[in-house]
C-alpha cells in the first residue's frame, strides 16, 4: 500500500489525547476489519507506539508492517517536512476470545452494581418506613425484596450476556 492510499481501518493518533483513549476505536476496527492501521505525525508518534504496544501486550494485535516517512506539509508560506509513522496491526487468534471475556466481565460488573444499588434502595426505604437502631438488621420483608431484586438483576445480566 502506497503512502497516498488510505487504509479502510485507519486510526489517526494525536498527541493531544491520551493513548488509552484510542483503544476502544482500535479494538472496534480490529473486530470489523481484522486489522487496524495506526498513523501519527510528528510528536504524536510516541503516543501511537504506546497504543500499538498496549494492543500487543494485551494479545489483541500483532505487527504486520511498520512504515516511517517524511510527509510534506504545504499549509504555510514555506513548505516543510514532518516525520510520519504508520503501524499495521492484525488481530491475533485469541482476539475474539479475549473480547468475549471482556464483555462477560463488564456485564457481570454492571449486574453487581445494579444489585448493590437495588439493595441500597430497599434498605433505605425500609429505614424510612420504620426507624431502627443502627445495629438492627433490616426486616425479613426487606431482605426478601433484596433477594428478589438481586435474582432479577442477575437473570437480566445473564440474558444480556447470552444475547451478546
Amino acid at each position: 500500500m502506497t503512502a497516498t492510499q488510505e487504509h479502510p481501518a485507519r486510526l489517526l493518533i494525536s498527541s493531544s489525547r491520551k493513548p488509552i483513549s484510542y483503544l476502544p476505536a482500535a479494538k472496534r476496527l480490529l473486530q470489523e476489519h481484522g486489522e487496524v492501521q495506526l498513523s501519527a505525525l510528528g510528536i504524536a508518534c510516541s503516543s501511537m507506539v504506546t497504543v500499538a504496544e498496549i494492543l500487543k501486550s494485551r494479545n489483541l494485535g500483532k505487527e504486520k508492517h511498520v512504515c516511517t516517512m517524511l510527509e510534506r506539509l504545504d499549509d504555510e508560506a514555506q513548505p516543510r517536512q514532518k516525520p510520519k509513522m504508520e503501524v499495521l496491526l492484525v488481530k491475533t487468534a485469541e482476539f475474539d476470545t479475549i473480547i468475549a471475556a471482556e464483555k462477560d466481565t463488564a456485564a457481570t460488573e454492571a449486574a453487581d452494581r445494579a444489585a448493590a444499588g437495588a439493595k441500597a434502595e430497599v434498605v433505605k426505604a425500609d429505614k424510612a418506613a420504620a426507624p431502627q437502631e443502627e445495629d438492627e438488621v433490616p426486616t425479613t420483608a426487606a431482605a426478601e425484596a433484596v433477594d428478589a431484586l438481586t435474582d432479577e438483576v442477575g437473570q437480566q445480566a445473564a440474558e444480556e450476556a447470552a444475547a451478546a
